[in-house]
């Protein structure tokens, strides 16, 4: 037996040796038969003088050689996708080190048109131009050129004249808000009384932080009046009789309280405040602002609107300093027949602060704003996940208007410096810089700090509802109201402007969306200004696409009527027609 030998023998039998890579080159395979054919102790060797022929390549370098092969891997087993992403990341960092960063460039974001406050700017360019306009037209005759002829409206809220049933039982109320927020709390308050047929006690005031009044009803308005106008209607007492506080403890807190939402249905107080004014005698409404929907009962609102317009009257000492004020007014307004201009202005601090918009105050603005957001709504406005955008808020023609834009406005539309204004606002923000703008394009305006002596003012000094009921008596006797943030103040103006003077009154609300793009645009001058308040033109090309004004419209008696912000009502009858206030409608009978 023979051992198994793992080399080849001599013989026939053994294997033959495997061809050499090299020999399976194409490349060579062509040079070897070039070079004489396969035959003869050379045929498998190429002599180096005869390895390249003319034309072919000369040989390749060890880097070339290294490079080829690492590639033929890669693309052979697909590990190009791989190793892709790293080569171009090694690209872009070998470019990035070779580019010092003081010249890359820098992608600015350029702000939406309307987005940014350059108010200041386009007054600069303009100033000049208002300063050197001695034109005198009577702008506030003359502005309104298509007046409503269609007749005097006159109120038919008719006073009832029959007695009223027994009283179910007694409703208390708590108001809470401001001066006008107070005042739809009590119209909504005589409208559930009348319904239930209970007997409302004059309302209670919260004291707020914001307001910081601790006023009573009978403070702000004559409650000998409100009770006497309102007595074949609904009864008012002021005090809850003893036999039914010894029920309680003489103790408020111990009254069943009602806890109800904001706008709910006359129904539900039919259905679920009604059987426990029966059972309890006695109910308590706590907070009771906005506590009533709009879609009530033509009844309902009567009541309402009696309230509203006919039994709050403000207290003596209110009415008589409102009156002295708008006699002086008249007086300051000789030039326009005693026709003045009142403008609602909303630039207090807390409102700013509220709005969360950016002015032109800096630094030191930022910090106050924080300041009053953080005392007025602890943490509101700092929760996480909030975000706040102050450009698209202007966008949305949400920031309170300036003292400035208001000027622009009012001299966009024609209105000259000899005209007489009375600024109905609370403490203006940063005032001395904000107002000194109004005063340079309206020298004449007022307010009744100027008006009165700090002797007259005294007794209301110190107590922003008693103030704010000064500012409504003067603006509702003005000529023109003007409106720039809406809110409570200007919706009840708006009916009761409407209500005394035979449903129409002038009334200015500027589309303030429209007045940031057109505060916006650097290259407006006064004539494109006027034209663009005017609705002529819109401010960046093309005609108004509404037909309408851009900021102001004659107020008449429409079809379409407000209730609120996001709320219309359509009224189709011939008989009547509503129109409303923030409390709810008023009923007017059309001309004879």
């Amino acid at each position: 037996m023979h051992a198994y030998n793992r080399l080849p023998s001599s013989g026939h039998s053994s294997p033959s040796t495997p061809s050499s890579p090299r020999s399976r080159s194409p490349r060579l395979r062509s040079s070897s038969n070039s070079g004489g054919g396969g035959g003869g102790s050379g045929g498998g060797r190429v002599k180096p003088s005869a390895r390249f022929t003319s034309g072919q390549q000369p040989p390749r370098t060890l880097a070339n050689r290294i490079t080829g092969a690492i590639l033929s891997v890669l693309v052979r087993r697909q590990g190009i996708f791989l190793f892709a992403p790293l080569l171009y990341i090694a690209g872009i960092l070998f470019y990035m080190g070779t580019v010092p960063f003081d010249v890359v460039p820098i992608i600015r974001h350029r702000p939406a048109p309307g987005s940014v406050y350059r108010s200041p700017q386009l007054y600069d360019k303009l100033r000049p131009e208002m300063n050197s306009d001695n034109s005198t037209a009577d702008a506030i005759s003359t502005i309104w050129k298509n007046s409503y002829r269609g007749g005097e409206w006159r109120p038919c809220i008719n006073k009832s004249s029959g007695e009223i049933p027994e009283s179910n039982g007694y409703l208390y109320i708590e108001a809470n808000g401001g001066l006008n927020q107070q005042r739809t709390s009590i119209c909504n308050a005589v409208a559930v009384a009348g319904f239930l047929n209970a007997t409302l006690v004059i309302p209670h005031f919260h004291f707020h932080s914001i307001w910081r009044d601790p006023s009573k009803f009978g403070e702000i308005y004559d409650e000998d009046f409100f009770v006497k106008t309102l007595a074949n209607d609904v009864r008012v007492v002021n005090k809850i009789p003893d036999y039914i506080m010894q029920r309680f403890g003489y103790n408020m807190s111990n009254v069943y309280n009602f806890k109800i939402k904001a706008w709910s249905s006359i129904s539900y107080y039919r259905d679920t405040v009604h059987p426990k004014l029966l059972e309890e005698k006695l109910i308590r409404i706590s907070p009771f602002a906005n506590r009533l929907s709009f879609d009530a009962p033509p009844a309902v609102q009567r009541l309402r609107c009696l309230a509203n317009y006919e039994a709050l009257r403000f207290s003596n000492s209110i009415l008589s300093l409102g009156e002295t004020l708008v006699s002086r007014m008249k007086e300051r307004s000789a030039n326009n027949s005693g026709k003045y201009i009142s403008v609602h202005l909303r630039y207090e601090e807390d409102m700013v602060a509220f709005s969360c918009c950016i002015y032109d105050g800096g630094e030191e603005e930022k910090r106050d704003m924080d300041a009053a957001r953080e005392r007025g709504w602890k943490g509101k406005f700092t929760k996480p996940g909030r975000v706040i955008r102050p450009g698209a808020i202007r966008i949305n023609g949400k920031c309170p208007l300036t003292p400035l834009e208001v000027g622009l406005m009012l001299r966009g539309m024609g209105f000259d410096k000899v005209t007489s204004i009375y600024l109905a606002s609370g403490k203006i923000y940063d005032s001395e810089r904000h107002m000194k703008p109004l005063l340079e394009m309206f020298p004449l305006l007022q307010t009744k700090e100027m008006l009165a002596s700090p002797e007259e003012l005294g007794p209301f000094q110190n107590y922003s509802s008693r103030m704010a009921a000064i500012d409504y008596t003067v603006c509702l006797h003005s000529e023109v109201f003007v409106t720039t943030q809406g809110g409570n103040f200007p919706h009840f103006l708006l009916g009761h402007r409407r209500y005394l003077y035979g449903g129409h009154s002038r009334t200015i609300r500027p589309d303030k969306r429209k007045l940031a793009l057109l505060y916006d645009n650097p290259n407006i001058g006064t004539k494109k200004l006027k034209e663009a308040v005017m609705g002529i033109e819109n401010p960046f090309g093309g005609r108004a696409s509404s037909g309408k004004c851009l900021v102001y419209e004659h107020i008449v008696i429409q079809k379409e009527l407000r209730l609120k912000d996001q709320m219309t009502q359509y009224i189709h009858s011939l008989a009547q027609i509503a129109c409303v206030g923030v409390t709810g409608l008023r009923i007017l009978d059309p001309p004879q």
